[in-house]
C-alpha cells in the first residue's frame, strides 16, 4: 500500500478478501503509515503488518510472501511507488516482493490529475502494462486537493471485484498463467459479477478496446415538442450519459456522430460529428436516413412519447376563450429504436431503459422493453427525482433481447460509459 489519502479505502478491500476466507498480508510503505496506521491493518488482517525487509530481528522473508501470494494487489498507487516499480527498485518490503513476484499484480493508482497525465507517469504505466502488470485506471471525481479531475482511485468493491476478476482468469488458466504479460491490462471501474455466464465466467471487461474502424452513433439529450413558439413538452434529461458514451467510443478509437437532443455545447467532447435533433421528429429523421452508415448505435436520448398534433405559429395567449383551461391534443412519436432495429438488422443496437417504481418493477419494464425494442442489448437505470437526469453518476444493468442479466456498473457517468463500450465491443466483434 503506497502514501495517499485515498489509503482510507483500502480496509475495505482487506474486510472482502477476509470474508471469503482468504489469507490477507499488508504491506505498507512507511509513508503510508502516516495515513492509516500498523494497529489497523494488523486488526483487520489478523496478520503483522512490516514495511522493512529487516525491521525485527528475524527479518521477513521477501521471497517466501511473493511465492505463497496468488495476487498482489497494491493500492493506493502513488506516482513515487509506480516509478519505483518501473525501475525495479527494492528498498522496500512491498517493492522487494514485487520484485521477486510470479504471481498476477494489480496496480491501483491515484493521485493529483496533473500527476496522472504527466507523461512519466503515462510511460511507467504503459512499461508495466506491458511488462503483464494489470492496472485498475483512477476514476474522474472530486481531489484531496480541492480539485476535480481524473485521479481519484475507484471504490474498495471495485477494486475487489477487479481482483476477483483476475483470480477467476487465473484459475480458469491454470496456475502455468500467472504472471504471463497476455493476462496484463486496464481493468474498468464499476463492473460487477452480473451475468458471468455471458462474459466467460467471470467479469471479462478489461479496459477501453480497441474500435479503430468502427463507426457508431450515439443519440443523447431529452427531445423538445413545440407547442408555440415559445413552449414546449419535455423532460430533465441533460444528454450527460449519452456524451460520456460518446467519449468513451472515441477514447476506443471508434468513428463517432452525436444526435444531440437540446445539449449544452460545453458538454459536448471536441473531435466527434454533432447533429442537431431537438425534437423527437428531427432525431427520427436524422438517425433513419444515415442508420446504414453505421455499425453500431446507441439510443440514450430520452424521446418524448408524444407530441401536440397542432403547432400553433404564435404564442398562445391567456384570453376569455380558454380561461377554464387549455387542452392540448397529443399524438404518439414514432418509437425510433425499434424502427431502427427493425430496418438496419446488421446495425448493432444499444438501449437505454429508463424507469421509475421500486427494483422489481424496474427490471420488468426493462426486460420488457428489451423485448419489445429488438435491441442487442438494453441498459436499464433508475430516473426520478435527483437520480439519473442531471446526475454526475449512474447505475446500469445491461440486459439481452431476452431479457438476460450481462452486466451491472455503477459510478461517474464516463465510468459507466467506458464499461458498457467495452462490453459492447466483446459483443460486437
Amino acid at each position: 500500500m503506497g502514501a495517499g489519502i485515498a489509503a482510507y479505502k483500502v480496509p475495505g478491500v482487506v474486510r472482502h478478501f477476509m470474508k471469503l476466507g482468504d489469507d490477507v498480508r499488508v504491506m505498507p510503505t512507511r509513508s503510508s503509515l502516516h495515513f492509516v496506521g500498523k494497529t489497523t491493518w494488523q486488526a483487520l488482517s489478523n496478520n503483522p503488518a512490516h514495511t522493512d525487509v529487516f525491521e525485527e530481528e528475524a527479518g521477513v522473508d521477501h521471497v517466501e510472501a511473493a511465492r505463497n501470494a496468488d495476487l498482489i494487489v497494491i493500492a493506493p498507487a502513488t506516482a513515487d511507488l509506480i516509478a519505483r516499480i518501473r525501475i525495479g527498485l527494492a528498498d522496500d518490503l512491498l517493492t522487494t516482493t514485487v520484485l521477486a513476484a510470479t504471481c498476477p499484480v494489480l496496480v491501483v493508482p491515484a493521485m493529483h490529475t496533473a500527476m496522472w497525465e504527466n507523461p512519466a507517469t503515462q510511460d511507467n504505466i504503459s512499461v508495466l502494462k506491458e511488462r503483464g502488470i494489470h492496472v485498475l485506471e483512477p476514476t474522474e471525481g472530486a481531489l484531496s486537493s480541492g480539485d476535480t479531475g481524473r485521479g481519484r482511485m475507484p471504490e474498495a468493491d471495485q477494486i475487489a471485484e477487479a481482483a476477483e476478476a483476475i483470480l477467476a482468469d487465473v484459475s480458469g488458466a491454470g496456475e502455468s498463467s500467472a504472471g504471463v504479460p497476455g493476462m496484463a491490462g486496464d481493468l474498468s471501474a464499476g463492473i460487477s459479477g452480473a451475468g458471468a455466464s455471458d462474459l466467460g465466467g467471470a467479469p471479462q471487461v478489461t479496459g477501453v478496446p480497441d474500435m479503430a474502424g468502427i463507426k457508431a452513433f450515439v443519440t443523447a439529450g431529452g427531445t423538445r415538442e413545440p407547442i408555440d413558439p415559445v413552449r414546449y413538452l419535455g423532460n430533465h434529461s441533460t444528454g450527460k450519459q449519452g456524451v460520456a458514451i460518446a467519449q468513451a467510443l472515441k477514447e476506443a478509437g471508434a468513428e463517432v456522430t452525436l444526435f444531440a437532443a437540446n445539449i449544452a455545447d460545453d458538454l459536448i467532447p471536441s473531435g466527434i460529428e454533432v447533429v442537431q435533433t431537438p425534437s423527437a421528429t428531427d432525431l427520427h429523421d436524422a438517425v433513419t436516413s444515415r442508420a446504414g452508415e453505421f455499425q453500431l448505435g446507441f439510443f440514450v436520448a430520452a424521446v418524448a412519447d408524444f407530441r401536440p398534433r397542432k403547432y400553433n405559429e404564435a404564442k398562445v395567449k391567456k384570453t376569455e376563450a380558454n380561461a377554464d383551461g387549455w387542452t392540448i391534443d397529443l399524438v404518439r412519436n414514432p418509437d425510433i429504436l425499434k424502427e431502427t432495429a427493425a430496418k438496419f438488422p446488421e446495425l448493432f443496437c444499444v438501449g437505454f431503459a429508463a424507469e421509475t417504481g421500486d427494483d422489481a418493477q424496474i427490471m420488468e419494464f426493462g426486460r420488457e422493453k428489451a423485448r419489445r425494442k429488438g435491441a442487442d442489448l438494453i441498459a436499464i437505470n433508475r430516473v426520478g427525482t435527483g437520480v439519473g437526469f442531471g446526475t454526475a453518476e449512474n447505475a446500469i444493468t445491461v440486459v439481452t433481447e431476452a431479457g438476460d442479466v450481462v452486466l451491472k456498473a455503477s459510478g461517474t457517468k464516463l465510468e459507466v460509459a467506458r464499461v458498457l463500450v467495452a462490453l459492447t465491443k466483446q459483443k460486437l466483434l
